[in-house]
């Protein structure tokens, strides 16, 4: 499956998990593969999330990779 329809397929049900802010798509850094990528405020070991809360690793056969981008807040832009 494309990456785009998979990402558009779960994202809803993605930004429900505990710590994501977002979900996007890219190209893994390593193999050149396309993949969903889940923006979380950080990352937690699988062993501290409940059950329903741990990002899955692939979605539709698109892998998925977990970037922890920190707190996220818009901001004022001044002209």
């Amino acid at each position: 499956m494309d990456v785009k329809r998979a990402r558009e397929l779960h994202e809803s049900r993605l930004m429900r998990l505990a710590n994501v802010t977002g979900v996007g798509t890219g190209r893994d850094e390593h193999s050149g593969v396309d993949v969903i990528v889940v923006f979380v405020t950080r990352k937690v070991p699988r062993d501290r999330l409940r059950a329903e809360d741990v990002v899955p690793a692939q979605l539709e056969g698109v892998p998925v990779r977990v970037l922890a981008i920190g707190d996220v807040s818009a901001h004022d832009q001044e002209r």
